[in-house]
């Protein structure tokens, strides 16, 4: 079959991507299999996949349920995600599918500790997320001890990055941490400051602590994670989509991030703390009120997927 010039372009453009393959791992946040599946046409490999209760209810399936009138019970939505992450788990490559526990600001480390063994169960490329909060911690604690990958999710300072690494020292494999740019960007912060910030301050450990650069809203965003050599970088697929069209553009020893909102207005700068990685995780400032709300959000779109109880 005589391929068409279009093809021909696009078969030579995915290629000479592959050939310039960024050294940051780019993972698709996102719930949807087939979405994956597209990205991973369209730019020729994907590295991971993040999820999250949000983006499970998110899920084509998953709404399909809900619009014929029926809300899931709670061991049904946990099926649904064990089936959704089955399916993406051998779309992707090693830095795996993070899969997050189902958790409120009320939810205990024993509790969590109990769905992480659960989910890491699920698939061979498996890692649990757990929220930033003291709870969080001690779950992922606990998790390192029995060898389950983890990646710290609702990162949004330095001090709960320190306390990651301080809490999952020893861990055998590579822990993530998620610090989340675009939340920081709504309210005025600069977000990628504190990626670079928490990449300067890792200088002084061991590297067991990956950085996952996350809630990544813009190309901008991607190309300053590249610069700053942030280990990985979670990018929903609209994102992917805009970089493709545009060529693939990496950032060279020219680039400049442009640090503003979306209405274009500077964002405020975010100071590099000197923070001691010896210390106990117990000791660090890990309070964030964004953490806070983005566990309430989660639990929300959680929620809005189950039936009611009787």
């Amino acid at each position: 079959m005589a391929v068409g010039s279009n093809e021909r372009e696009a078969y030579f453009e995915v290629n000479s991507m592959l050939a310039n393959k960024p050294k940051t791992k780019l993972l698709v946040d996102g719930g949807d299999p087939g979405e994956t599946l597209r990205i991973k046409s369209l730019i020729g490999f994907v590295d991971g996949q993040t999820t999250n209760p949000s983006l499970i209810a998110k899920n084509p399936e998953v709404q399909r349920l809900i619009a014929s009138g029926h809300k899931l019970s709670s061991e049904e939505e946990q099926n649904e995600y064990k089936k959704i992450v089955q399916i993406i788990s051998p779309l992707v490559g090693d830095a795996g599918v993070s899969i997050e526990v189902f958790a409120d600001l009320g939810t205990r480390a024993e509790e969590m500790l109990a769905q992480g063994e659960e989910m890491f169960s699920w698939i061979p490329n498996a890692y649990v997320k757990y929220p930033c909060t003291r709870e969080g911690l001690r779950a992922a604690q606990m998790s390192v001890e029995k060898s389950i990958r983890v990646n710290m999710t609702l990162c949004f300072s330095q001090e709960q990055a320190a306390a990651v690494y301080a809490a999952t020292k020893g861990s055998k494999e590579p822990v993530y941490v998620s610090p989340f740019v675009g939340r920081l960007d709504d309210r005025g912060d600069d977000g990628m400051d504190l990626v670079r910030n928490i990449k300067k301050m890792y200088e002084q450990g061991d590297d067991h602590v990956h950085v996952l650069a996350a809630s990544i809203r813009t190309v901008n965003h991607l190309l300053c994670s590249f610069a700053l050599g942030a280990e990985l970088a979670t990018v929903p697929s609209k994102v992917l989509v805009e970089w493709a069209a545009t060529g693939f553009p990496m950032p060279n020893q020219d680039f400049r991030y442009k640090a503003v909102d979306a209405s274009g207005k500077l964002l405020k700068a975010i100071p590099y703390k000197e923070l001691d990685l010896n210390l106990p995780w117990e000791r660090f400032d890990i309070a964030h009120e964004l953490t806070t709300k983005g566990i309430q959000k989660f639990v929300a779109d959680y929620q809005s997927t189950l039936r009611r109880s009787a």
